[in-house]
């Protein structure tokens, strides 16, 4: 039976740093098979929520609550060690963990497979572009099979081709696999497009000033980015961002 209640819950959270106020109460739930996305303007504190949700730190004051302990975090940066090929890097977490070695190796194949790299396993880090190097970062999250994913503007130094393929296959597994995703984007669209909801925040200290549902259906066209509907949400988004800038 599938435990009720959210997977991720912050619960009037704050944060502050010394004299700076970094998060002022933040209210928000991420559920089982929901993708929601963070907007805000830099220093906001959004990626202060990853980190408290992944316990790398801890409010000042609220609560932050998870009812699953399989949790991925992926970085802005791919983070891969230049020296391992890309399946040793994409089953680094799998031995870190202590599992079974040959369960690793199906799983991290598995998960290559997923991302479309499975004919660049053998190739080191610095032989694949920006791209192939976020989506071998994506791989090695997936072997642990995570039931919460924490995005940490994952695709925010891509270009636009690129970060629009990469948008889509992310959706593709999250439809395959129905986690639940915080994801932190100073991108409009590509929160819109991803997402189950949209929440902005405002400048530090970050508070949420809106919430979006997109009531797009999943899988998302490609297509969709241009249709007035989607024109018509994103504008509203991105007027609140700014009011809230």
């Amino acid at each position: 039976m599938t435990p009720p209640g959210p997977l991720l819950a912050f619960r009037d959270v704050t944060r502050r740093f010394g004299a700076v106020q970094a998060l002022d109460p933040v209210t928000l739930t991420v559920a089982r098979g929901e993708f929601v996305s963070v907007i805000g303007p830099s220093g906001c504190g959004k990626s202060t929520l990853l980190r408290l949700a992944s316990s790398l730190d801890h409010a000042s004051s609220g609560a932050v609550e998870t009812a699953t302990e399989s949790i991925a975090y992926v970085f802005q940066d791919a983070t891969l060690m230049p020296w391992r090929t890309v399946r040793r890097n994409v089953e680094l977490l799998g031995e870190l963990s202590g599992a079974n070695r040959g369960n690793v190796r199906m799983r991290a194949q598995e998960a290559l497979e997923s991302v479309g790299l499975a004919d660049f396993a053998d190739h080191l880090p610095r032989q694949l572009s920006g791209g192939m190097r976020m989506r071998a970062s994506l791989a090695r999250a997936l072997v642990m099979e995570p039931e919460l994913f924490l995005f940490d503007e994952p695709f925010g130094a891509l270009d636009e081709i690129t970060r629009t393929r990469l948008n889509l296959q992310l959706m593709d597994l999250f439809v395959e696999r129905s986690f639940g995703a915080l994801f932190i984007t100073h991108s409009v669209e590509e929160s819109v497009f991803l997402s189950n909801r949209v929440v902005v925040m405002s400048a530090r200290p970050g508070r949420i000033t809106a919430e979006f549902t997109v009531p797009f259906a999943f899988p998302r066209p490609a297509d969709l980015r241009y249709t007035a509907e989607f024109a018509d949400l994103a504008g509203k988004v991105a007027r609140a961002l700014e009011e809230a800038s």
